[in-house]
């Protein structure tokens, strides 16, 4: 949920002038041919979510496009990339609102969700990349986000806006990474910070790899790329959401922190690691929420504030699992402290530790049970020797 809210201007009349007056359309002759033809169309389809809410609980939301209903898109393939999975969802867990609907506020959410693709595949597009490029780049970013003490949501959309763009590019080098991850951190700031910091401190902290007029053409780049589409439910948003419900009663104010800071950081470190994973990409960025937050509690209790089914989260469950076991073999995550930042708004700040690291022994997790699995003394503790049929015959 932004923290901007749209304004509406209405233009008042001006009494003394006059009324235009409406004049009935002229009848089209029958024996002339229209001369305008529908062009096909340039834009992309847009979808929203319609719901279906019943009493007794989930019902299945039906996907309607709009506006141009009458129009083909000129592109075929495009679609290709959205995925439209568990559009059986619950009522809205997020309590009563006073300000807002409940249920519209989570539509909202879950139609954001749909709009904004993201896809590992774009490494196909860039032959000259490998996916430990990405890692470094967003821990680099990581880390830059610590030291101007930039909020959590500030570094998630850097990511998204960084995973998105290259998704719309071809062919792109290694050397200019730094400089489209740093303006994706920019960008973002000017999103959600409500001082964000000089875009001369952008550019120091690139050690003169970068200038302010690159990173000024570059940002114009990256808008245009991402047609400013640039508000999408980061995994932050929707683990704040998570959090909050889980400990909301009716009588306090929701938009007012009431869940465990400790509890927050631990599962925003787990989500920092499995983000630096282009894997993480293949989930939704509310799975990877629910995945990390059922890490630290039940599985019911995941499903009472998502809405969420067990077939929808244990895929990235099973996958976050080795980046869990890496945070527990270290030591546990403190809440930092930091200057001119309020108490109440600690954990809200992004932090930053060895994360490469972590995620080089997370991924050799992920391979030991990957072979362990392959295995066939793990899939069955009796091997059966082949038949007298299947045995090589012996010269």
């Amino acid at each position: 949920m932004s923290r901007r809210s749209g304004r509406i201007t209405l233009q008042a009349r001006d009494s003394n002038t006059p009324e235009t007056t409406i004049r009935p359309p002229l009848k089209k002759r029958k024996s002339e041919p229209s001369k305008k033809k529908l062009q096909p169309a340039s834009k992309k389809q847009n979808y929203e979510i319609q719901t279906c809410w019943s009493e007794d609980g989930a019902s299945p939301c039906i996907l309607i496009e709009t506006p141009h209903k009458e129009l083909e898109p000129t592109d075929q393939s495009s679609f290709k990339q959205y995925r439209f999975k568990n559009l059986f969802i619950k009522n809205s867990p997020i309590p009563r609102l006073s300000w807002a609907n409940s249920e519209d506020v989570w539509i909202k959410m879950i139609n954001k969700e749909l709009s904004y693709v993201h896809d590992k595949s774009y490494l196909q597009r860039h032959p000259k990349l490998q996916p430990k490029m990405r890692s470094i780049l967003l821990d680099w970013l990581l880390e830059v986000s610590e030291v101007y003490s930039l909020h959590r949501q500030t570094a998630y959309l850097a990511q998204d806006y960084f995973d998105r763009y290259m998704l719309t590019q071809e062919d792109v080098s290694k050397d200019i990474l730094q400089l489209i991850g740093i303006t994706a951190l920019f960008i973002a700031s000017k999103i959600e910070e409500i001082y964000p910091p000089k875009i001369l401190e952008f550019a120091f902290v690139t050690d003169g790899a970068c200038s302010v007029w690159d990173i000024q053409q570059t940002e114009l780049l990256i808008l245009k790329a991402l047609d400013w589409n640039l508000f999408p439910e980061t995994p932050i948003s929707w683990l704040k959401l998570y959090s909050q419900v889980e400990v909301q009663k009716d009588e306090e104010n929701f938009l007012e922190p009431q869940f465990s800071q400790d509890k927050y950081i631990q599962i925003t470190q787990l989500l920092d690691l499995c983000m630096m994973d282009i894997d993480s990409l293949d989930y939704s960025y509310s799975v990877l929420a629910a995945a990390a937050f059922c890490h630290f509690s039940s599985f019911d209790v995941v499903h009472k504030v998502s809405g969420l089914t067990w077939e929808s989260v244990s895929p990235c469950y099973r996958w976050m699992t080795p980046f869990m076991d890496t945070l527990q073999s270290e030591p546990k995550a403190q809440l930092k402290s930091f200057p001119k930042v309020k108490a109440d708004d600690k954990h809200n700040i992004q932090t930053h530790v060895a994360y490469l690291d972590l995620l080089r022994k997370a991924q050799e997790r992920q391979i030991d049970n990957h072979d362990f699995q392959m295995s066939p003394v793990a899939t069955a503790t009796i091997l059966t020797p082949p038949r007298s049929t299947e045995k090589p015959t012996s010269v």
